[in-house]
């Protein structure tokens, strides 16, 4: 009798769902799908470009990215209800979020110089699995660290924690209409906040000096050394802009209620950027822009379809990876790959 039940709730479905994918095409549906979309591509763009800076210039697989990106949750979230207090204005709190960028920005840097200096740079002249196993062992590390911490104060979780001062202003809460679009505000903030992060990254490997530097590093790491460049600093320069980097969206992070910080924050966001930086190709920043808007757009529209036209809503979690092995078996290197990418 169960068996005829689910036959015919399946064919119920069957019978609805070109119904229900119909809707697909409505105004309401595409803004809200492309919206999401781009959302969710500003996140990966963000997440995944100091993971591409530091393999395109170095060719280091950093397993310790996520865990840095954590890191920048967590020390957002501190700068956060340091500084906001209940009576704090919502432009005041916004003004403190780019203060606290700039803040998590500066100390995730500084990390990461000195793990490049302490810690990788011995191991240049080692096979690439020292550099895995090493980048590992960092990510234990500082993942255990901040358990221990957030145990410790009773921080665990932090998104309780600044909602009580409600940290967050209430036009990015919630949401405005434009005509018959929805827009969520938290969504268009990061779409902006991802765009301008990705335009400061393009303008500075292509219309600065030492972002010429970095590329001719990336391409022959030998003949700019040649010229005279201590490529060794500009070694320990990209790993610091990669660091920070993960610093910054691990604050956007934050603030985002799909996200917020905890320590699985780590792999959550690890996992994500590996496939963004594959699908575009190990060590192009054009190919992970592209590959994020390509991924963020799919996720969006699964999202949507196994919601609103089969009620399945853990499937949209396999998109991701269902595209990277479609791209692994059509085109390995990525969308912009290349053949040899890391200048050492």
């Amino acid at each position: 009798m169960s068996v005829l039940a689910s036959a015919g709730a399946f064919a119920s479905t069957a019978t609805l769902a070109p119904l229900q994918l119909g809707d697909l095409f409505t105004v309401e549906a595409l803004s809200s799908i492309l919206l999401d979309g781009l959302s969710k591509a500003a996140l990966y763009a963000l997440i995944a470009m100091g993971l591409t800076l530091i393999f395109g210039l170095m060719g280091v697989l950093n397993f310790a990215h996520g865990s840095l990106t954590m890191l920048g949750a967590y020390l957002g979230g501190l700068v956060m209800v340091t500084l906001v207090t209940t009576t704090t204005g919502p432009f005041a709190r916004l003004a403190v979020f780019f203060v606290g960028l700039v803040v998590v920005f500066g100390l995730l840097s500084a990390l990461g110089g000195a793990l490049e200096v302490g810690l990788i740079r011995p191991l240049y002249d080692r096979p690439p699995v020292y550099q895995i196993l090493l980048t590992f062992g960092i990510t234990l590390v500082i993942d255990e660290l901040v358990r221990i911490v957030v145990l410790f104060y009773g921080l665990q979780p932090i998104t309780e924690w600044q909602a009580a001062l409600g940290t967050k202003p209430e036009f990015l809460s919630g949401s405005f209409t434009l005509g018959p679009v929805s827009v969520a505000g938290m969504d268009l903030f990061e779409i902006l906040l991802g765009a301008l992060a990705v335009g400061a990254v393009w303008a500075f490997l292509t219309r600065t000096r030492y972002g010429l530097v970095v590329r001719a590093g990336s391409e022959d790491a030998e003949m700019t050394e040649a010229l005279g460049i201590d490529v060794r600093r500009v070694f320990t320069t990209v790993f610091a802009l990669g660091a920070g980097l993960a610093g910054v969206a691990g604050m956007l992070l934050m603030w985002d209620g799909n996200w917020g910080a905890s320590v699985p924050l780590a792999t959550e966001t690890l996992l994500p950027a590996f496939v963004v930086v594959i699908i575009g190709g190990l060590g192009t920043f054009r190919g992970t822009v592209v590959a994020a808007l390509v991924v963020g757009l799919a996720d969006a529209l699964t999202q949507w379809l196994f919601v609103n036209v089969v009620d399945f809503p853990s499937l949209p979690e396999m998109t991701v990876f269902l595209i990277l092995v479609v791209m692994l078996v059509i085109r390995p290197q990525g969308i912009f790959g290349r053949a040899e990418v890391g200048g050492h």
